[in-house]
């Protein structure tokens, strides 16, 4: 099971498509009241974090927020008290040096956040911030991380994103970006701001046939031998190859489940105060029995719904962060 531990929902950015609109969207969606009270930290003790998924048998915990570096403290009690388990982390990447070098070498897999080439990342976040994350990809390097790092973008109504993911390619093949894998997540989240975009228009002009155009190099490049680390294709392959089939491809609801701020435990790090959706509370509930939440409408019902790939490539899918 893969538990995403939100440490604090604080963030020491505040980027556009995420922070920098919280605060001026609806809090009801589609009538779905999100629950405001959440603490900004852990307001649970760390012993009952840790008691949590040592009763399940193969536990993965994964870091997440916020920033989850502005817990280093947090981190290091928790990695120092758990047994042995995988670690993974989705982070920004500016508060790496923060954390010591062998806390890093215990992490199977480090997700940082970046959107594509300079000019589109600082666009959505601040100026230097690609700058940055160059910088501690080799700082990770240089001190012996030997998991697998992945650049993880969030793609919205400004992103070509074919550009951008041929860009983060090839700064992989020539070394000037030490990533091993590219992610993206859309920018389509629980805000209700669709109508200021002209999000459909975007999807049918740039995002789809961007998509195509990767897709046919990436395919083309396999006929070669070579399969490049796009996770969001990995995992469809996978499943049109081997005839999986599964429910959610990202685990959420039945192998991925996300501890809020305060215990509770949610199918969905997006899903956060969304209390009608709650599947316990880590006080009083087994990690082997946690309730199936289960979603409908299309995504059970369309046509594609057999070729989602199993949850080998889960860590890497998961992705709803900042």
């Amino acid at each position: 099971m893969f538990f995403h531990i939100i440490l604090t929902d604080d963030c020491n950015l505040n980027c556009s498509y995420c922070r920098g609109k919280l605060f001026t969207e609806d809090i009801i969606e589609n009538g779905e009241i999100i629950n405001q009270d959440l603490p900004v930290t852990l307001s649970y003790d760390i012993p009952d974090l840790v008691t949590f998924p040592e009763r399940d048998p193969e536990p993965v915990i994964s870091f997440y927020g916020g920033e989850p570096l502005l817990c280093t403290e947090t981190i290091r009690t928790i990695m120092d008290i758990t047994p042995t388990c995988p670690y993974i982390i989705q982070t920004n990447g500016l508060l790496i040096e923060e954390l010591e070098p062998e806390y890093w070498q215990q992490f199977s897999t480090v997700l940082i956040s970046l959107d594509g080439d300079e000019k589109i990342t600082d666009y959505y976040r601040v100026e230097g911030v690609y700058q940055s994350v160059s910088d501690v990809l080799h700082y990770l390097k240089e001190n012996e991380f030997e998991g697998e790092a992945i650049a993880r973008m969030t793609v919205a109504d400004d992103t070509d994103i074919y550009a951008s993911v041929s860009y983060l390619l090839m700064e992989m093949q020539n070394g000037s970006l030490p990533f091993d894998a590219v992610h993206w997540q859309v920018d389509t989240n629980f805000w209700s701001d669709y109508h200021r975009r002209n999000f459909q228009e975007w999807v049918d002009t740039s995002y789809k046939p961007g998509i195509s155009r990767l897709i046919k190099e990436w395919t083309g490049a396999i006929q070669t031998g070579t399969v490049q680390r796009i996770y969001p294709f990995i995992g469809c392959m996978d499943g049109l190859l081997h005839g999986r089939e599964t429910k959610l491809r990202c685990g959420s609801g039945h192998t991925n489940y996300t501890i809020l701020t305060d215990g509770h435990i949610a199918p969905c790090p997006c899903m956060t105060g969304m209390v009608r959706y709650y599947a316990g509370h880590i006080q009083n509930t087994n990690p082997t029995n946690l309730p199936e939440i289960t979603v409908g409408g299309e995504c059970q019902t369309c046509d594609t719904a057999r070729f989602w790939a199993d949850d080998t490539y889960m860590p890497m899918l998961f992705i709803h962060g900042r």
